[in-house]
């Protein structure tokens, strides 16, 4: 940056700290966390503000008037349009104004701060049977504040309108200090004088061309609704205020109206051969006042979900509401009968429900990625045209993709005609961005030859005002443009959006990303090996930040994951989008310039808890686990490491050899006396407030070959033979949970064979980004499992990290070595392994608490664990969340509060509201090490609490 540049920069800084009470953030992370949104742009910001109040903003304004400086209002961030980036100052108003400042049922409206995300406010409703009516899909993260300024719609707006429709008055500031108050129905009541008067001037002026100039759509959002402003339509400001994209001023406070809930909701899905038939057949229901009506395509659909799916191309999502569940069933039986479908779905449990929606929210993300692993990327993101043209226009839409060979899944809210697809656009090489350009001229002027809108929900933020001309006509546009200069004649906010635009091709975000793959240990198979290609997975939709583990999770039980760290800290950067957008700076090297030396990736980073919640719970995969590896690895390259890198990664090295001099004292000593544990601690690296596991005196494998080893089960012929992981944790912390394993498998008619040598996953030199080690001891194990593998048999994990680590990241680290892969795929679940024998167990009949594992859900899946519960009459459901301790991470100095924090979430919650006689789950060494040093609670193994019903029932379990 240019020295004078950088002075200006210091002297605003300094100005904005001296002026406002909230955070002033110039530092190269803050600016970095907010280059981006959901979008295809990229702008660098000067730095960021969070106001903690009206005054804040107003004193923050000023001061970048005075300077001469930009101003972008941001929410969550997850603007497709590009509209929530910047150049200047971006005000950030999800620190501090996030206030429900009023929920009043009787007049059915809530008084808001614009930072207040949306799940909020309609939790805060729901105890009046209110809720507010517009909700994208981005609703556990997205704010009031943001959908304001984009008119944000969502799957019920063909019931209760788009956030426009649901606004009652606004609080703005202009970038020139002035305020006003916009109340529907009080015309240009309420702002300044001047502004006032310019508005009515403009109005009067232009009234045939605001009568003929605006098509009539239910999902038109493009431009200024300045035809709100006619007084026909009750000079309407607030409406032309909505959806503006903070070009025109501040938001400060919002009235907005709450809509009665229906008493019972069910979910009808409908399948259809393909997405245009499903498009024609959406009209014909509207006449019968759904709640909703929804289309994606099977393009979208993968894996499990498409089990919850009627069979088709394509499907619409129809939610009829009623007094009572029944009353709701008959509508959607009436909707199902004029569908003309081939198959439906009717679905009135809320679980079921909930999963089903999470297959089409989900959408947003999933879209990014094709079927074949390639990149799909926003732009024209929300197109929408009349729901009677919708058919048609999919089709020609169709056409026009093939014309210039790209892909795209549709998917979007078919009863208002709005259509949201990711196309494959190459959008960083100079013939691509090209070709895009071409591409956006046509697609403009298709839809508008079918009546349509450049944008049916998200604005045109960079991404289509540019193309505004060619839907609304020159003299309209000019409208925009004197509109716009009397709000803010110095063009201070939000510069470059909705007129005067920037150029479509210009900020793209994959400009600055390395032209060429860097060197990187893991493999990234679906990411092309590229490490940047990795990174850009995220595109910002933000479901890691939604601030409840369960929001938007498969079944409703709550037992999503991601994101643990962003949960307790609230801070973008402790986000998997805010960890991704720093790695995608850090590539850059023009916010983050250290490369992989980075300290603001590091500090980042230190926090997430590799708890690989994002691999299975972000829409696209993205898998921060695995990068923090990476970055950890390069970073410490060459230099000394922290002391807890040598004490806990090495952690099977230093077990082994204890149990090899039979000398587990010389660890298990310094645990049982304070003084000298307060030593080891400081040592090791770990947090004093920590107790150190105490190793066993007998390890599993020990007690293993006094049995007979594997020897013991040759004489038992026709048994198929399982090969037992003797994890480090278990084999030195929980043999007993290995010996429970072995009684129990041997139970179900399984020979159960060890390793003759120590093997190893390598995870906790994975955890701490000691890769070449980690290799070097996944070959060496792959070299011990050599016979077994070539035998073909499976391997059965007891402890859920190893486990994983076998299933994901051995491949990855070894991607030349083909038995690796084998490994990968013959690898099992205690679980897995017995329910595929179709072993019965005894009945146990107990409930159940606890947690399932986070890299279970993340990686291995527990349907397995589920079944083998159910059949032992273990009922009841396991938390979600993250127990917080994560191998090496709840012990190391400076986690001990965010680990506990994480515990407090849901699993000590949940294990504390447990009555007498439950059965505390936790197959996970940490999980049962935190519930043992928070709640003094000792969590079993689902393996040991079966063995215990075997050892009751004298071995009565039924193969």
């Amino acid at each position: 940056m240019h020295h004078g540049r950088m002075a200006v920069i210091r002297e605003l800084q300094q100005a904005l700290r001296a002026a406002v009470q909230g955070e002033v953030d110039f530092s190269a992370s803050g600016r970095a966390l907010v280059t981006m949104d959901a979008s295809n742009y990229r702008r660098v910001p000067a730095g960021v503000v969070a106001p903690r109040d009206a005054e804040d903003v107003a004193a923050a304004l000023a001061v970048c008037r005075e300077h001469g400086v930009p101003v972008v209002a941001r929410g969550g961030g997850t603007s497709v349009a590009g509209q929530a980036t910047g150049e200047g100052v971006v005000l950030d108003f999800t620190r501090h104004m996030h206030r429900i400042v009023d929920v009043d049922p009787a007049t059915r409206t809530a008084v808001v701060q614009p930072g207040v995300v949306l799940d909020r406010l309609r939790e805060a409703a729901a105890p009046h049977g209110l809720t507010f009516g517009p909700d994208p899909s981005t609703h556990g993260r997205c704010t009031l504040g943001g959908m304001i300024g984009n008119n944000a719609c969502g799957s019920h707006t063909v019931a209760w309108g788009t956030t426009a429709d649901n606004v009652r008055a606004l609080d703005v500031l202009t970038y020139d200090g002035r305020s006003a108050r916009l109340t529907r129905g009080a015309g240009p009541d309420g702002l300044p004088a001047d502004l006032a008067e310019g508005v009515t001037a403009l109005v009067e002026g232009h009234l045939a061309l605001l009568r003929t100039g605006f098509p009539a759509l239910p999902r038109r959002m493009s431009g200024y609704a300045l035809d709100a402003l006619l007084p026909e339509r009750g000079r309407d400001l607030t409406r032309a205020f909505t959806g503006s994209e903070g070009t025109l001023g501040v938001l400060t406070r919002a009235t907005v109206r709450l809509v009665e809930v229906p008493a019972a909701r069910v979910l009808l899905v409908l399948g259809y051969p393909d997405e245009s038939t499903a498009a024609d057949a959406a009209r014909a229901l509207l006449p019968l006042a759904p709640l909703t009506v929804e289309g994606m395509a099977a393009d979208l659909v993968a894996g499990p979900a498409a089990a919850l799916l009627p069979p088709g191309g394509a499907w619409l999502f129809v939610e009829a509401g009623g007094a009572s569940t029944a009353e709701a069933a008959a509508r959607a039986e009436e909707l199902r009968r004029v569908a003309g479908a081939g198959g439906h779905a009717l679905v009135a449990d809320t679980a079921g429900q909930r999963a089903l929606w999470r297959v089409r929210e989900d959408a947003a993300g999933t879209a990014t990625r094709l079927p074949d692993g390639g990149e799909a990327w926003p732009g024209w993101e929300d197109c929408a045209v009349p729901p009677q043209r919708l058919g048609a226009y999919l089709r020609d839409f169709r056409a026009l993709l093939a014309a210039y060979g790209l892909r795209g899944a549709p998917f979007g809210h078919f009863g208002e005609g709005c259509v949201h697809v990711r196309l494959s656009t190459d959008l960083t090489s100079a013939e691509g961005v090209r070709r895009y350009r071409e591409f956006s001229r046509d697609m403009a002027d298709l839809v508008v030859s079918h009546g349509g809108s450049l944008s049916g929900e998200h604005g045109d933020g960079q991404a289509r005002a540019e193309l505004l001309p060619r839907m609304y006509g020159d003299d309209v546009v000019r409208l925009f443009e004197r509109f716009k200069d009397l709000w803010d004649p110095a063009g201070g906010l939000n510069p470059g959006m909705l007129v005067r635009p920037y150029r479509l091709d210009r900020n793209l975000r994959f400009a600055v990303l390395p032209r060429r793959p860097v060197d990187v240990e893991f493999a990234y198979p679906d990411d092309r090996g590229d490490f940047a290609v990795a990174v850009r997975r995220c595109v910002g939709v933000a479901k890691c930040r939604q601030t409840s583990a369960g929001d938007g999770d498969s079944d409703g039980n709550g037992d999503g994951v991601m994101c643990p760290s962003y949960r307790v800290t609230g801070q973008e950067q402790h986000s998997t989008r805010g960890r991704a957008r720093l790695l995608h700076e850090m590539l850059a090297g023009e916010v983050v310039t250290d490369g992989w030396r980075s300290p603001e990736v590091h500090e980042a980073l230190d926090l997430c808890l590799a708890c690989k919640g994002c691999r299975s719970d972000c829409p696209v995969g993205v898998d921060m686990a695995t990068y923090k590896a990476e970055f950890l690895h390069h970073h410490y390259a060459g230099r000394l490491r922290p002391a807890a890198h040598y004490a806990m990664g090495w952690l099977p090295v230093w077990l082994r050899a204890a149990a090899a001099l039979r000398a587990g004292a010389l660890l298990g000593g310094p645990a049982r006396l304070p003084p000298l544990a307060a030593v080891a601690k400081r040592l090791a690296g770990v947090d004093a407030r920590r107790d150190l596991p105490v190793p066993a005196r007998e390890p599993f494998t020990r007690w293993w070959r006094a049995r007979g080893g594997n020897a013991a089960g040759q004489g038992r012929t026709g048994r198929p033979a399982v090969v037992l992981w003797p994890d480090t944790f278990t084999t030195h912390f929980s043999p007993a949970v290995g010996r429970a394993a072995v009684a129990v498998l041997e139970d179900a008619g399984l020979r159960v064979l060890v390793p003759p040598r120590p093997v190893c996953c390598g995870l906790t030199w994975i955890s701490t980004g000691q890769l070449t080690r980690a290799r070097a001891v996944a070959r060496r194990t792959l070299d011990v499992l050599a016979p077994a593998l070539a035998a073909g048999l499976p391997v059965v994990g007891l402890e859920p990290s190893c486990t994983a680590a076998l299933r994901a990241d051995l491949p990855q680290l070894l991607p030349d070595d083909p038995r690796a892969a084998q490994l990968a795929a013959g690898v099992r679940t205690f679980a897995q392994v017995l329910v595929e024998r179709d072993w019965q167990p005894p009945r146990v009949d107990r409930p159940v608490a606890g947690q399932t594992h986070c890299h279970q859900h993340a990686v291995l899946g527990d349907a397995a664990e589920r079944e083998l519960r159910r059949r032992a009459g273990l009922t009841g459901e396991l938390s979600g969340g993250c127990c917080g301790l994560a191998g090496n991470f709840g012990f190391e100095k400076g986690h001990f509060d965010v680990s506990v924090a994480c515990a407090e979430e849901q699993l000590l919650p949940s294990v504390r509201r447990a009555p007498n006689g439950t059965a505390v789950l936790a197959d996970g060494f940490s999980c049962r090490t935190q519930l043992a040093q928070l709640a003094g609670v000792q969590g079993q193994h689902l393996a040991e609490v079966l063995s215990e019903a075997l050892k009751s029932a004298g071995g009565t379990g039924r193969k």
